[in-house]
């Protein structure tokens, strides 16, 4: 099945269309400024009825389905740690009805002969709909332009570097000027080498009292800035990923004050944890950017609230677990999310206060569909069902033997959250059910 959504499309497999009545269930949609008990009917598929709850289960809640903008399904190359099935297997099972997957593979997708084998796998194997970034440069080699033209007509969702920074500015700049003709947007990983060679960690405190290399963040704010500058200069939009330092949201503030079309993601681990975490030499808190300060998280937050950040995304990362038990210095950064994002930021912001419910879920929903010109999931009638429903009071525990993910690389191993996805449809079809 694909699903056309501004030029680019996601595909998945096809079945059978869901009929189904979720009722009593809290409805959520900040799209659609709903928030009531009701009854709602699926049919084929589709949303044919809102009809307020004759029983309701407050218990209960149902959201959009989540749109995750940053995902690694490791294929090809590495089928080992993450395959199409498995990745959107797992992201069903987190509540999600559409990712986006990133280039940095093994080819890397930087043709329309590997992008068009992803989509074959993707029809035939994946559990929700699934689009397809190619690569700025070829081979990620930062040296020489891939063919986003051609690659946009063969269903290209964006392009990115992902992993990598674009070191040129003159590059950096030809590449907005090509975006604009392949019509997508830049996401971009912004990092400056030569300040984060050597790096581990964030650079600071706890990095000095353990000895281990320091990766500031001016190293992520500095290229923020410079292509800010050249985003206005060539008037296009773009996209920065992941970020994690305080700079780099106050620069993000500042364009979009201005007027250029610059949009922002931040991942569930960014808002929860800092580099304290790092003390227990734990390789599963090791990612990049790496954890940062108290008043980073505290920028971060502050920005998904007021909308600087529009979009939550896993950066679902999986590695092999040989991988990640190798000392702190010598571990590959990343760690999986798709499966615990929601269930995480709903216990360690919204139960406590911190982040109002409504701000989370338009986050992982319209928001980072709106970024990628996506359809955005919304429950109303006549709309194909893309819905998540949640069991807000389930408690569980997070295991190493309960991923759907073929890798376990979870900063949340051992820890109990409260509310778990119970049911998934996406484009109309089942795709998870507890």
């Amino acid at each position: 099945m694909a699903l056309a959504v501004g030029g680019a499309s996601l595909w998945c497999r096809s079945t059978e269309p869901v009929d189904i009545v979720v009722a009593g269930a809290r409805v959520v949609d900040p799209l659609e400024q709903i928030d009531e008990s009701l009854d709602v009917t699926v049919e084929g598929g589709v949303i044919t009825a809102l009809e307020p709850a004759r029983a309701p289960r407050p218990r209960l809640l149902l959201t959009p389905g989540f749109v995750d903008p940053h995902v690694h399904l490791r294929t090809p190359g590495r089928e080992d740690e993450e395959d199409i099935a498995s990745g959107t297997a797992a992201a069903a099972a987190g509540g999600y009805c559409a990712i986006l997957a990133m280039p940095n593979t093994d080819p890397v997708v930087d043709s329309a002969a590997v992008l068009g084998a992803l989509v074959d796998e993707a029809k035939t194997h994946a559990q929700i709909p699934v689009g397809f970034f190619a690569s700025i440069t070829r081979e990620l080699a930062g040296e020489e332009l891939s063919d986003m033209v051609e690659l946009a007509e063969h269903g290209a969702v964006g392009f990115t570097d992902d992993g990598l920074p674009v070191r040129s500015a003159g590059l950096m700049r030809r590449a907005l000027q090509y975006s604009a003709a392949a019509g997508r947007v830049l996401s971009l990983h912004e990092e400056e080498p030569t300040l984060t060679a050597g790096g581990h960690m964030h650079e600071g405190a706890v990095s000095a009292e353990l000895g281990i290399g320091g990766w500031p963040s001016i190293g992520e704010s500095v290229m923020v800035e410079r292509d800010i500058a050249l985003a206005q200069y060539e008037g296009r939009p773009l996209h920065f990923m992941h970020l994690s330092a305080h700079e780099s949201v106050d620069a993000l503030r500042r364009a979009r004050n201005v007027g250029i079309g610059a949009s922002g993601e931040v991942s569930p681990h960014h808002l929860c944890l800092t580099d304290e975490a790092i003390r227990s030499l734990d390789t599963n808190f090791k990612m990049s950017p790496p954890l940062r300060s108290e008043a980073d998280r505290q920028a971060l937050l502050g920005a998904l609230r007021d909308g600087t950040i529009e979009a939550i995304a896993t950066d679902h990362a999986p590695h092999a677990l040989h991988e990640k038990e190798l000392p702190f210095e010598e571990a590959p950064m990343g760690v999986t999310g798709l499966e615990t994002a929601f269930a995480v930021l709903y216990s360690e912001l919204v139960l406590p206060g911190v982040l109002e419910l409504e701000v989370l879920i338009e986050r992982m929903t319209s928001g980072p569909a709106r970024i990628f010109s996506l359809a955005p999931p919304r429950i109303a009638v006549g709309e194909p069902a893309n819905l998540a429903l949640v069991d807000v009071e389930q408690q569980w525990r997070v295991e190493a033997d309960g991923f759907r993910s073929r890798s376990a690389n979870s900063w949340l191993l051992g820890q109990q959250l409260t509310s778990r996805v119970v049911m998934t449809i996406a484009g109309g079809q089942l795709a998870y059910a507890a």
